[in-house]
């Protein structure tokens, strides 16, 4: 062990992750204390990691926290979730962050007087807030105060809005991913230049924009509310969109998506057309995104659907992957089935998910019996594509 170089025993106290282990593991002997001086990269005070912690005041949590902090120069990513503690004052978490942390991790607290004209975060480029009290002022400002972050997550917030800031508008040029969940707000504006990963989830938003400069490659919404939602039309190099749970207007959606001709993904999952009429034109999905190699689709079948959702000629010759689901048993589904395998000639594995949770009666499960055959018969065609089932 004497001849571990003392940046790999700061990797492995690294990978300790709680902060008092870490502790005792450093005073194992001198080289292992100057491994934790100065090349530790990751900290985490949990309140579960240690049962005393719950028997300290927040003061008492506070100096531990900042007295472990000041001994390490090399800490790039700190994790501090306690349960239990109203807040921290404000002075000593702009402590903790004008460290040379690339990564912060913070739970349950209250986050106010941010001042970014002498409080600036230099280093952090990974920041993650979760069950957080903040006004949206101060969300702003905080944003600003870090001149390099690229990864922002969002969970749970309590944004407290004032007469004066009717919403929530944030700006990074730098920032490249995003990721809110469980939040409700009347405005969200975002300006990012260079965002790459917009990711929504379990949200209420009556207005959401996107203000960049077409650098969006992943666009994920999950079981998201919007009345007006905007990120754009230069979306020319989104690779990745994936919606679950959300009510689409086919037309505004398509024209939204139409150049993006990289795109390699596309799932819509439990999807709502706004018009009955709507149908998802599977000819032109062929046509306009040439390198699509996985599709995922689960929605309402009707008629209409099947016969005008299948008509045209063109292959999906790089989709190499499926996934197709049901809400309820329906016989159109085989057919459905049938004419997206033949319009997919590279397929390799096929999933499908069958929704059983309502299936009440004798004649049910005999029709869902007759599926499954059928399925299986219809497969025999197609001995080169692996095929799983999925029940819910």
């Amino acid at each position: 062990m004497e001849h571990l170089p003392v940046e790999v025993i700061g990797n492995i106290l690294s990978r300790l992750g709680a902060a008092r282990d870490i502790v005792i593991a450093s005073a194992t002997c001198r080289k292992w204390r100057e491994a934790f001086c100065y090349h530790l990269h990751t900290l985490s005070f949990n309140s579960k990691d240690w049962p005393l912690y719950h028997d300290l005041t927040t003061s008492q949590l506070e100096i531990l926290i900042t007295e472990t902090i000041f001994q390490t120069t090399g800490l790039q990513g700190l994790s501090i979730l306690m349960d239990e503690v109203d807040e921290f004052s404000a002075s000593m978490v702009i402590a903790w962050l004008m460290q040379k942390l690339e990564t912060l991790f913070l739970a349950h607290n209250l986050i106010m007087g941010v001042e970014p004209n002498y409080q600036r975060f230099s280093c952090l480029k990974s920041l993650s807030l979760s069950s957080v009290s903040i006004s949206a002022l101060d969300m702003s400002l905080l944003l600003t105060a870090c001149p390099k972050i690229e990864i922002l997550d969002l969970v749970n917030l309590e944004i407290a809005m004032s007469d004066t800031q009717v919403a929530v508008e944030l700006r990074s040029p730098t920032l490249k991913s995003i990721y809110v969940e469980e939040i409700s707000l009347d405005k969200f504006i975002l300006e990012a230049d260079g965002l790459e990963h917009l990711h929504l989830k379990d949200c209420v938003l009556e207005l959401f924009e996107l203000v960049g400069k077409g650098t969006l490659k992943q666009y994920k919404i999950d079981d998201v509310s919007f009345i007006h939602f905007d990120i754009g039309e230069s979306l020319e190099n989104l690779e990745v969109v994936d919606i679950n749970n959300f009510t689409i207007i086919w037309p505004k959606f398509y024209k939204m998506i139409l150049r993006s001709s990289k795109l390699r993904r596309l799932r819509l999952w439990d999807v709502f057309f706004d018009d009955e009429d709507e149908i998802l034109d599977l000819e032109t999905i062929a046509v306009c995104f040439p390198q699509l190699s996985y599709l995922s689709l689960r929605y309402d079948l009707r008629d209409r659907v099947l016969h005008y959702g299948l008509q045209g000629s063109s292959h999906l010759e790089n989709v190499i992957e499926m996934e197709l689901g049901w809400t309820d048993i329906n016989e159109l589904f085989l057919d459905w089935a049938e004419g997206l395998l033949q319009r997919c000639p590279n397929l390799r594995k096929l999933v499908i998910h069958e929704v059983i949770s309502e299936i009440k009666t004798h004649e049910e499960y005999q029709m869902l019996g007759n599926f499954t055959s059928s399925i299986v018969q219809l497969m025999r065609k197609y001995m080169h594509v692996e095929v799983q089932f999925y029940y819910e």
